[in-house]
């Protein structure tokens, strides 16, 4: 017995030693950030700008050489000359909080068993504390799209804010949407060093058919006032009624047109493709019916021998050119890790064609419009949320991108990580 009680020490003190910082407390003092550039995130730029925030609100952004203020009426001034303020960025279709290590069964929470998971909500298994989190906020990713893997349908997704004591105080927006992967049109054996034969899905048809015969039962079962209770039918409403939105993970040209056709059919108001490899070539297909897409990670290969080597990099501009609605997400090997490296994946999209406040978009209120939280975060603007950070230089320029300040719903965050106390210990010990 003794032991056991030594082992549930040791196990309580490696949790606590492993825990994400406190989270900040809600703003209780006024704050003004004035002489610096803002970038709005709808494309707009104020050179020098004053922005002012309380109770978690922007109350004040203005250009400071065509207004009069008091700058005594704010508790906290921040000189910002010679920096940047941008709009926390977003991270969609991200796993965050719901896998710690991979290769430990008991911290991994990120998908379910079977094939039609719509009533999984990702948001419960959310893990505020959860260290990796704290490795994404130093670049400026201060909100994200808690995402299910998995299955046919993987479930329902949530938008948290990532600084909070549990996913009751993280989230911002709960089951913003359902995510469905669909069939593949082949599969392909091997892997990237050593790719093997690709041959088509027989059970493409079949697969296909199966998904809109769930569709089909869920809406019949919603029209019916007299059934038996049917949790994972009931869970697809939002989807109908459009309060929701249909992630449909897609890349492939085939798939993309069947699945925007089967889900128009069906009478889904809102739908966003994840991935979108291919979209390019559908785009008058996704204008017509307002598809939005999120662009899978840009730092990456072409798929096929014949596509332009830089074709990942240009999809975010063929997209935006053709009115579609674009965002980026950064699913794939590693991905916890690489959500740090969002913003320089829109800058890659600059460096290939993109203008820079575009690509901003892409990670800011484009994102917020596909999410469902575009009223409240995603710009700086008057009445919306003070999540916002400020930076020594280009936010999307690896090289520059150095935060001084960063809020969260105008609460100061800690931009502390694991690594940033071993650089300052290691520094102290070699007197460097």
């Amino acid at each position: 017995m003794k032991n056991t009680y030594i082992l549930l020490l040791i196990f309580s003190i490696i949790t606590n030693t492993q825990a994400q910082q406190i989270p900040a407390k809600k703003q209780s003092k006024s704050v003004l950030i004035s002489n610096a550039t803002a970038h709005i995130g709808n494309g707009k730029v104020i050179e020098n700008a004053v922005i002012g925030f309380k109770n978690g609100k922007i109350e004040l952004i203005a250009d400071a050489t065509l207004i009069r203020m008091d700058m005594s009426s704010y508790e906290i001034r921040i000189d910002a000359s010679g920096k940047h303020v941008y709009p926390g960025f977003i991270a969609p279709n991200s796993t965050l909080g719901l896998v710690e290590i991979d290769a430990v069964k008991s911290t991994d929470d990120e998908d379910e068993i079977g094939a039609f998971n719509t009533n999984v909500r990702s948001l419960i298994a959310y893990n505020a504390e959860s260290k990796v989190i704290e490795t994404v906020r130093p670049n400026g990713v201060l909100i994200a799209e808690i995402t299910p893997r998995g299955g046919r349908i993987s479930g329902t997704s949530s938008v948290v804010q990532l600084d909070a004591w549990s996913w009751q105080d993280a989230v911002i927006k709960e089951n913003n949407g359902i995510h469905l992967n669909f069939p593949s049109t082949f599969k392909r054996s091997g892997w990237w060093a050593e790719p093997g034969v690709i041959e088509g899905n027989k059970d493409y048809i079949k697969q296909v058919d199966e998904l809109s015969v769930f569709l089909s039962n869920s809406k019949a079962y919603l029209d019916d006032s007299s059934k038996e209770r049917n949790l994972g039918f009931e869970a697809t409403k939002g989807l109908f009624d459009g309060t929701q939105t249909l992630f449909i993970h897609a890349n492939e040209e085939k798939q993309i047109i069947d699945a925007v056709q089967l889900s128009v059919q069906k009478g889904i108001k809102k739908i966003t493709i994840v991935g979108g490899y291919e979209s390019y070539k559908t785009t008058n297909l996704l204008q017509k019916n307002n598809v939005s897409v999120l662009l899978r990670r840009v730092h990456d290969m072409p798929e096929n021998d014949d596509h332009d080597i830089d074709l990942p990099f240009k999809l975010a501009k063929i997209l935006t050119e053709k009115g579609i609605l674009v965002g980026l997400e950064n699913s794939g090997n590693m991905e916890r890790m690489n959500t740090r490296n969002l913003p320089f994946l829109a800058g890659t999209c600059v460096a290939y064609g993109l203008d820079k406040e575009k690509a901003l978009q892409l990670i800011t209120s484009n994102t917020a419009k596909i999410l469902g939280i575009d009223n409240f975060c995603g710009t700086l603007e008057q009445g919306k949320d003070a999540t916002l950070f400020i930076s020594e230089g280009d936010a999307l320029d690896m090289r520059t991108n150095k935060l001084t300040n960063a809020f969260i719903q105008g609460r100061e965050i800690n931009l502390e990580t694991h690594q940033s106390n071993l650089e300052k210990k290691y520094k102290e010990k070699y007197k460097l």
